[in-house]
């Protein structure tokens, strides 16, 4: 539960994160995931209320950077999977 002063409760720009019962950065922090993993997270969970198909093409951007920098992908095996 959100206490009265808790950082949750405050949004800058929007209030896309507010009304979930859990919030992006709580999944995110909880599960400890990186920084790619954790936009990927944040934008799926906002593309509805807020950029709708531009927060999608941001999620699939940092999915892109997790193959390329985590698994080495190079620029030819990423253009193998838009074929």
């Amino acid at each position: 539960m959100k206490s009265e002063k808790s950082a949750l409760n405050t949004e800058v720009g929007g209030n896309h994160y507010k009304d979930m019962s859990i919030q992006p950065i709580e999944f995110i922090t909880k599960n400890g995931l990186g920084f790619c993993e954790g936009n990927v997270v944040k934008y799926i969970s906002r593309h509805k209320n807020k950029n709708k198909d531009e927060d999608i093409k941001k999620a699939i951007h940092y999915c892109v950077m997790i193959l390329a920098f985590d698994y080495g992908y190079t620029n030819e095996q990423i253009n193998q999977i838009w074929k």
